[in-house]
């Protein structure tokens, strides 16, 4: 009894040491997500981004990487893109840029892993949407046909951060900006923060008891470092569904066991993009070759990018795990961050109180 207590509490403490670590960053992602729903409507971004060529390859990735949408709310606003006239290649580029990264991932990220790490994921990021998206137009030329039919069946992953769920959102243009930024802060802080929340917390959990449980040369003893744990990595990544800022304190804890900064990296990129529902969608709407392609590119991207990281660290002599929960990059005292941990569970409490008692008798009686 007395060791089961004491489990207990250390993986409580563990995972409350994550979350105070982390908390403020996260409420800043948040509301520069806000600011981001307020001032860039999706409307803008889907009228970027029709057309072929690689002009807007490169523009839906470097669009993707600032929006806060998991990987179940990008797939139907890539669809409306696809159905908007958006190239095939700009399509792929969206569908991976927009869920391995957000203004809230790296801002976690660089509270848990550093700046560099911070700075390497959105870049990333970037590379591998473009690599599919270059891809996809090389390999995919021809003309596809658009039925109404294949986009009947959209992922149903609960999320409201999803083109149906954020439509008010995307239309808001006409209002007032105060209006604006009001709605903004409603899907921020609502329906986001409803479909990250509850991950978040999983992956905090997760991260608390890998931290208090698992011995500090784990990975480094049992898988060694190169090619071994990046594989064990992409495998691990690519059918699980788990967003951007909820991995990270993942990521963060596997490294504090012996994973390199690279295999971390390979986690961060594959989780976010692929999963069961994407692939399916993918796959039925842009057919096998596309499905093939949007995989392949982000398994050699990762991997590429994942030795890269790896390279630098290692050739500028820094210990990642001196990086991780950094006590010099604390800018804020414990109070702060206390009350900041408190009001990030409250608002999680909340939206997913909203999301099972107000949203989901409301979308049940539409039906």
């Amino acid at each position: 009894m007395d060791q089961v207590l004491s489990l207990t509490v250390g993986i409580f403490k563990e995972t409350w040491h994550i979350l105070n670590e982390s908390s403020v960053y996260i409420l800043f992602g948040f509301s520069a997500a806000a600011i981001l729903k307020t001032f860039i409507p999706d409307s803008l971004v889907k009228k970027q981004l029709g057309g072929n060529g690689s002009g807007s390859v490169l523009k839906a990735a470097l669009f993707g990487i600032p929006i806060p949408m998991c990987c179940c709310g990008t797939v139907p606003f890539a669809i409306g893109l696809r159905k908007q006239g958006a190239s095939r290649g700009a399509t792929t580029a969206f569908l991976i840029s927009t869920p391995e990264t957000g203004v809230d991932s790296i801002a976690i990220t660089y509270a848990l892993l550093g700046p560099l790490f911070a700075v390497y994921r959105p870049i990333a990021a970037f590379i591998s949407a473009i690599f599919a998206g270059f891809l996809e137009n090389i390999f995919n030329k021809e003309k596809d046909i658009f039925e109404s039919r294949q986009h009947d069946s959209e992922p149903s992953c609960g999320c409201h951060s999803c083109p149906s769920g954020g439509e008010s959102v995307a239309n808001n243009s006409i209002l007032p900006l105060k209006e604006r930024f009001r709605i903004s802060i409603n899907y921020a802080f609502g329906d986001l923060l409803g479909d990250i929340g509850k991950w978040l917390l999983v992956g905090l959990f997760i991260s608390g008891i890998i931290s208090y449980a698992v011995p500090d040369d784990f990975f480094s003893r049992y898988l060694g470092g190169g090619f071994i744990s990046y594989i064990v990595m992409l495998v691990m990544g690519i059918p699980i569904y788990i967003c951007a800022t909820s991995s990270t304190p993942l990521a963060a804890a596997l490294i504090l066991k012996g994973m390199s900064p690279g295999a971390a990296l390979i986690f961060l990129l594959a989780g976010p993009a692929t999963n069961a529902a994407t692939m399916a969608v993918v796959g039925s709407t842009m057919g096998k070759r596309s499905l093939v392609i949007y995989l392949s590119s982000i398994a050699v991207s990762a991997v590429i990018c994942g030795y890269i990281l790896d390279l630098i660290f290692g050739g500028a002599g820094i210990n990642i795990k001196e990086q991780v929960f950094d006590g010099e990059r604390e800018f804020f005292g414990v109070w702060t961050t206390t009350i900041a941990s408190a009001i990030l569970l409250f608002m999680i409490a909340r939206s997913m109180w909203l999301e099972k008692f107000v949203l989901s008798p409301i979308l049940l009686n539409k039906n």
